[in-house]
């Protein structure tokens, strides 16, 4: 057996980790090279989460963890290990998630919803922390995510019509 079907047939390492993924428990063995994305989206099939880029620069694949904003697709999964994820899934019963999704609807911030997942985790964790941001802290709280479809404008609109200053000048 030559050097290379050798390789080509061991096991590739995998390390051991557990990840605490919307509330639940897992007990994982992953590659080291292995994505939070991908974890979350092949492993998990916690598909809410968007691949975009692959880069860090779309913001799909945003998830919260450990109470920060972060592209998952930055974060290898043993970088994860003993953290808490929480993923759009993850807020299905949240009253502010239901809230931000419903504004997103009336103001016409969907079109394709591609960037959709990403937009509401940004405005989820924009509002999270600060109930009654600006219109230029809204920008900047969105400013990681892409999308190709609204402009922007509409996605604003809908984060700032549940904030408590939702006649903030533009």
């Amino acid at each position: 057996m030559s050097i290379i079907e050798k390789s080509l047939s061991q096991k590739e390492d995998t390390v051991n980790i557990t990840l605490k993924i919307n509330k639940t428990e897992y007990n994982l063995d992953v590659k080291p090279t292995d994505t939070l994305l991908y974890t979350l989206r092949e492993v998990l099939n916690l598909t809410g989460t968007k691949y975009g880029c692959g880069e860090g620069e779309c913001g799909a694949c945003s998830v919260i963890m450990d109470g920060n904003l972060v592209n998952s697709c930055l974060v290898l999964t043993v970088q994860a290990d003993n953290k808490e994820v929480l993923t759009i899934e993850g807020y299905k019963n949240d009253e502010l998630i239901q809230k931000i999704q419903n504004a997103f609807v009336e103001k016409g911030a969907v079109q394709c919803g591609y960037c959709t997942p990403g937009m509401i985790m940004a405005a989820r964790y924009l509002l999270g922390n600060k109930n009654s941001p600006t219109t230029e802290e809204i920008k900047e709280a969105i400013s990681g995510n892409l999308c190709r479809c609204t402009g922007y404008v509409k996605i604003v609109d809908a984060v700032e019509s549940i904030t408590n200053n939702s006649s903030d000048e533009q």
